[in-house]
């Protein structure tokens, strides 16, 4: 049964120099880009010359890889957004256009979708899902003057990166959402904790930010097992956690999550014995759906970046629904949306298509004006000469300068007896 418990933590500083943390990463971090030298970066004057009149939009989205669930809810959102835009009268005075791509998890494959979006000449990219294959397109996209947006990217390496002004995103950093596991921790009584972690930027990011505050709260951490995902079974993994015997277990990981959850139940570690966490990677429906009976997930309990589509949001899961009528996860859904609407808004406000024009309004279509929620009514604004504050269905956005949200909510969710997920409250935070 849903609760509505939500609270508010304090402020964050996120000021951190990590390598990368994500929701969701590469195989290999250190994957390399093909950048265009500094000299090859189009100037703002040439763009406006190269403005076709036309906001076309390119996808670097997951429908391959170890972060595929995240896909659907994904395509779901952006489909919504320029179906919404569209009916509304576009922008510039033509129809959006949305041409999808493929991630993967890793650089090689998003690369080759970058390519081929620029020759198709897209203004803008939704994506990636994965900070780690974020960071291997970056340069690429921003040296050619196009916006890169991602949903789903919650490193705090993106905070600071130099990306022309062009890289934007709807996603919280992970330093929110490691407090907030850890608060959630507590409160449910673990005074001892294992950690498995899945061995990538992601992974050993959450385990630092989640790791510190629990620490920090009086809480003990026994183990801390960095794992690679392609090992064949997490045999000795499990025996450690067994051994060390804590309170709780969090598990930080992709796909391989159902073998290393099947261990544990099998040596009596499960959720209906012991406390068993996870986090965005893997808390969704797809987890449970991997178990031949999926009530043996009940009671694991997770942290999520996002808001309640079941809840508050059932008209937009409703919409979503009609969009793809097989979604069973809605992660990254509104911020997908957002990222959409945002990026059409401020073609509004500059009058343009071209990537660098759109960049330098993003931010300010989200603050500082007349609040609005939704593209017909903050377009009406716009022409009416009226500065504007969208809030979105992902949250009230207020960009900072590093284009990236400063409030966020992070949902605590729990798999039912059912081994379905609800949501048992949410943690707004100021980042």
């Amino acid at each position: 049964m849903q609760k509505s418990r939500t609270k508010r933590v304090g402020a964050l500083l996120v000021g951190l120099t990590l390598v990368a943390a994500a929701c969701g990463s590469d195989d290999d971090d250190s994957a390399t880009t093909d950048a265009p030298d500094s000299s090859e970066v189009v100037s703002t004057d040439e763009n406006m010359e190269d403005s076709s009149g036309v906001l076309r939009l390119g996808g670097i989205l997951p429908e391959t890889g170890n972060l595929a669930f995240l896909g659907p809810p994904e395509f779901a959102g952006v489909e919504l957004a320029v179906a919404d835009i569209n009916a509304a009268g576009g922008v510039l005075g033509a129809d959006v256009e949305w041409l999808p791509g493929d991630s993967g998890d890793n650089g090689e494959v998003a690369n080759q979708t970058v390519d081929r979006l620029l020759a198709e000449d897209v203004d803008a990219f939704i994506g990636a899902a994965s900070s780690g294959v974020s960071l291997t397109v970056i340069d690429k996209i921003t040296q050619a003057g196009k916006i890169q947006f991602s949903p789903a990217n919650t490193s705090p390496a993106f905070t600071d990166y130099d990306d022309n002004g062009l890289y934007f995103r709807t996603a919280p950093s992970d330093v929110l959402q490691g407090a907030a596991l850890a608060d959630l921790m507590i409160e449910d009584g673990a005074a001892t904790v294992s950690y498995l972690v899945l061995n990538d930027s992601y992974g050993t990011g959450l385990l630092e930010f989640s790791s510190g505050p629990f620490v920090d709260q009086g809480g003990e951490i026994l183990t801390e097992n960095i794992y690679d995902p392609k090992a064949e079974n997490f045999d000795a993994e499990v025996a450690e956690v067994v051994a060390a015997n804590p309170d709780a277990v969090v598990i930080i990981g992709f796909d391989e999550t159902s073998k290393i959850l099947t261990g544990l139940i099998e040596s009596g570690f499960g959720p209906d014995s012991k406390l068993i966490y996870g986090t965005d990677g893997n808390m969704g429906n797809a987890l449970a759906q991997k178990f031949d009976d999926p009530s043996v997930v009940a009671g694991m309990r997770g942290t999520l970046p996002g808001v309640d589509v079941s809840g508050q949001l059932a008209e937009f899961r409703d919409a979503l629904l009609e969009i793809d009528s097989s979604l069973i996860d809605f992660s990254y859904s509104a911020e997908s949306y957002d990222a959409v609407v945002v990026i059409a808004l401020a073609a509004l406000v500059a009058g343009s298509d071209d990537g660098v024009a759109i960049g330098a309004e993003i931010n300010g279509v989200t603050k500082d004006g007349e609040s609005c929620a939704t593209f017909a009514d903050c377009a009406e604004l716009i022409e009416a000469g009226t500065d504007i504050d969208y809030d979105g269905v992902s949250g009230p956005l207020e960009f900072n300068d590093s284009g990236e949200p400063t409030t966020a909510s992070i949902l605590i969710l729990e798999f039912d007896a059912a081994g379905e997920i609800v949501v048992d409250g949410s943690v707004i935070g100021n980042i």
